[in-house]
């Protein structure tokens, strides 16, 4: 009998999935749950035939490009992958997936969270109870911004942007701007209450601006200081996407000098470190990069990573090759 292949998990993945990988695999698990050092990945990449990362480790060309690397495919625990020089990898014969589709929903919920935390101020409501500062109901405490019937604009217009845009009209009857390489079909557009537009006349309009575009070298720091002032005072910014998206510290000035009202984010530029600028804010909602974190979600995510391993060691064709 031939030897299994070896598999490599940068991350402790959910235990249905590692208990279904170590059957057919040799596989080897990162026990402590902490990101790999850059020493640990070469290693990984020279031991394995699959390595399995994760948005918490950063492959590079430098990586991939040392000699003897036995590495194979790069099963990627996530639907982004701007953590791995694709274009490497091809070179050197690598097969790079992903797992798209299956964690829509969940990020598109956390999107929404975030929207409905920073307009209704609940983050600073529920911080105020706990420190005791609560003295009572009053008609002017706390105002809040409502969401119902309000214009979301969403930049990316992909699956989880989609999902979001359903959420919000279905949901609380929200208008729906967008951007998008292609418009939507008419039906969906209809069915949404969505139309197409430039970035600029998005954030002259929306009241609330959802950020579900991928990270590419053309949108790092789309969202700066001079975007930021297109946008209404009464606005909020939500991103769920990638942290450099952003410009931090000219979001830090905008929420800071009123030129928006306030912003949730659960991706930040170097996770996980959060500037303490950030920190500071009263106006701003900050989460772990928890948008796919499901136990639903997660073990579909295993599952289609799983698919994908299977399908190269069979000869198939791959159902998400990057």
């Amino acid at each position: 009998m031939s030897e299994k292949p070896v598999v490599v998990l940068t991350r402790r993945w959910p235990e249905a999935i590692e208990a279904k990988m170590a059957e057919l695999f040799d596989l080897r698990i990162n026990a402590n749950d902490q990101p790999m050092s850059r020493k640990q990945l070469a290693q990984a990449l020279l031991d394995a035939d699959v390595v399995c990362p994760t948005v918490t480790d950063k492959i590079d060309a430098q990586l991939l490009s040392e000699p003897n690397v036995r590495t194979r495919l790069l099963a990627n625990f996530g639907v982004g992958f701007n953590h791995i020089d694709v274009s490497a990898a091809k070179t050197q014969g690598m097969v790079v997936t992903n797992t798209p589709g299956v964690l829509t929903d969940a990020t598109a919920e956390i999107a929404m969270t975030l929207l409905l935390t920073s307009a209704r101020r609940t983050g600073e409501g529920e911080r105020l109870v706990r420190a005791g500062g609560w003295d009572g109901w009053r008609p002017t405490h706390m105002l809040s911004t409502q969401v119902t019937g309000k214009t979301l604009g969403v930049i990316g217009m992909g699956r989880i942007g989609t999902a979001l845009a359903r959420q919000a009209h279905h949901g609380f009857g929200m208008s729906i701007l967008y951007t998008a390489r292609n418009p939507r079909p008419q039906s969906e557009e209809i069915e949404l209450g969505a139309m197409r537009c430039e970035i600029d006349e998005l954030l002259q309009r929306a009241d609330f601006v959802s950020i579900n575009c991928p990270a590419t070298p053309e949108t790092q720091n789309l969202i700066n200081l001079a975007k930021l002032k297109r946008m209404q005072p009464h606005a909020h910014l939500i991103n769920t996407a990638r942290g450099d998206i952003v410009n931090e510290a000219d979001l830090v000035t905008a929420l800071s000098t009123g030129v928006i009202a306030g912003a949730g984010l659960d991706v930040f530029v170097d996770e996980p470190n959060v500037s303490q600028a950030l920190m500071d804010l009263q106006r701003v909602v900050l989460l772990p990069h928890m948008g796919s974190g499901t136990r639903e979600t997660r073990e579909a995510m295993g599952n289609c990573a799983l698919a994908n391993i299977q399908a190269f060691f069979s000869h198939q064709s791959l159902p998400n090759q990057v």
